[in-house]
């Protein structure tokens, strides 16, 4: 995943946790190091005092009368406990007798320095083992000592303290995490009480505001988010009673047209054929214009924020068979057993109105309705409307509810042509319920459209049996 793509808050956390990482690892290291040197020096100093022991000893048992086959006693005499003795007269080398330290086991640097003359000091492996060996020269007996300190005790001390500060890290990796979870949380609390209100308004509460900060950039950022929501608040108020006070003014003259229009067809029989067709175009436009007027006004109540349910049980499966019977229009309808007694609270106004501008949706862009099927599903309930045109295309699926949106079809409706809000008051009515809806292709695969509702069973009508259905 991109470091992009992540959330503020994740971003933050992981960047105090990389922090917290990379201060914890040089930590680690820096320590490791000092401490590396540190007992490497003791070890080494300590080494050394035995060794200077060591050296005078075989020089003070070294003269002139003693045997090669006698340096093997000498070797053997000294005080060695974790180290291993060699010493080199005229050519003859002698260690312990274990083999385990040889001629062939002193580097040759360190040959080089001892041979100038000088003591010297070399770390180096012996046998998968970190050693320091030492070469001090004895210049009056033509000889020279050297003995093999072993560090395995100090290798064992600087793993375990490799194994704590690694842990240590890790510890000190995730408590880094915690406290950017922890910052980011109190840091990103403004941003969600933004995005809480907004999204309140979004839904319709149009009074939503922000609580006074104590900060002074987020009291400028709330007084700000409080101003716009309220001129937002203003001028949608403003717009929706003045779309209801046309819609009211337009309803009176439209009475009287409508008035006027049922004498005229009265007298239809006795007009030529030219005022005949007028008079079929004046009254297809004056219905279109009352249902246009009554669409307004039930949108302006939406927008005012007066709409409100006035609910009740709802028997979904009987409501959607009157609602097909009231279309007089042939649809199957596709009920289970299970959802036969399914009873919902809704507002039978409203959840009609959904019904009936679904059937007419399909009905005049659709090729008509061929099925409307119930499901339950745990504690919902899914009403679906199918048809038989060509279904809706993928990019006007997202606005096709949308006020005044006709989508691809609005270009070719001819004369029964709609006002461009049934879907929309579907979508406003549904949302009051707390559902939702949409459309698809049609699950069967065959070519139209799918319009899909989904409301809540409140838990006083959810049966146990469908609760995980």
């Amino acid at each position: 995943m991109s470091f992009r793509r992540l959330g503020l808050g994740a971003r933050i956390s992981l960047a105090f946790a990389l922090g917290g990482l990379v201060l914890s690892a040089f930590l680690a290291f820096a320590t490791q190091g000092l401490t590396r040197e540190v007992l490497l020096r003791q070890r080494e100093n300590a080494a050394l005092d035995l060794v200077l022991n060591n050296a005078q000893l075989v020089q003070s048992q070294l003269t002139e009368e003693t045997d090669p086959a006698d340096f093997i006693n000498i070797v053997g005499a000294l005080q060695t406990s974790s180290s291993r003795p060699l010493m080199e007269v005229e050519t003859v080398w002698q260690g312990d007798g274990s083999g385990e330290f040889t001629q062939e086991d002193v580097p040759l640097e360190l040959l080089e320095r001892v041979s100038g003359q000088g003591a010297g000091v070399l770390r180096t492996r012996l046998d998968s083992e970190m050693v320091i060996i030492f070469g001090v020269p004895l210049p009056e007996d033509n000889a020279t000592y050297y003995e093999a300190a072993s560090l395995a005790e100090t290798q064992s001390n600087l793993g375990s303290l490799q194994v704590i500060l690694f842990g240590a890290a890790i510890v000190t990796t995730i408590l880094a995490a915690l406290l950017g979870r922890y910052a980011s949380s109190r840091m990103l609390q403004p941003l969600r009480s933004v995005s809480k209100a907004a999204e309140a308004i979004a839904g319709g509460r149009l009074d939503t505001r922000l609580d006074q900060q104590v900060a002074p950039e987020l009291a400028s950022l709330a007084s700000s988010f409080n101003d716009m929501a309220g001129a937002l608040e203003t001028r949608i108020e403003k717009d929706a009673r003045f779309a209801s006070e046309v819609s009211h003014e337009l309803r009176s003259p439209l009475m009287t047209l409508a008035a006027s229009m049922e004498v005229l067809e009265n007298n239809r029989p006795q007009m030529p054929e030219r005022a005949m067709t007028a008079v079929d175009l004046m009254s297809s436009d004056i219905s279109r214009f009352q249902s246009l007027v009554t669409d307004l006004l039930e949108i302006s109540r939406f927008d005012a924020g007066s709409a409100a349910l006035q609910l009740e049980p709802v028997g979904i499966a009987e409501f959607v068979r009157q609602a097909v019977k009231f279309s007089e229009q042939e649809i199957e309808v596709d009920i289970p057993a299970k959802a036969e007694e399914l009873v919902i609270d809704a507002d039978k106004r409203r959840l009609a109105q959904v019904m009936a501008n679904l059937i007419e949706n399909a009905r005049k862009y659709g090729g008509g309705a061929t099925s409307i099927s119930v499901s339950p599903l745990g504690r919902r309930v899914r009403i679906a409307v199918a048809d038989r045109g060509s279904g809706v295309p993928v990019a006007e699926r997202s606005v096709i509810f949308d006020r005044f949106s006709r989508g691809s079809a609005g270009g070719r409706r001819g004369a029964d042509t709609g006002t461009g809000l049934g879907l929309s008051l579907v979508d406003e009515h549904v949302r009051l319920h707390d559902g939702q809806v949409w459309v698809t292709d049609r699950p069967d695969g065959q070519s139209g459209a799918w319009f899909v509702v989904e409301l809540p069973i409140s838990l006083a009508h959810l049966h146990p049996e469908l609760d995980d259905f």
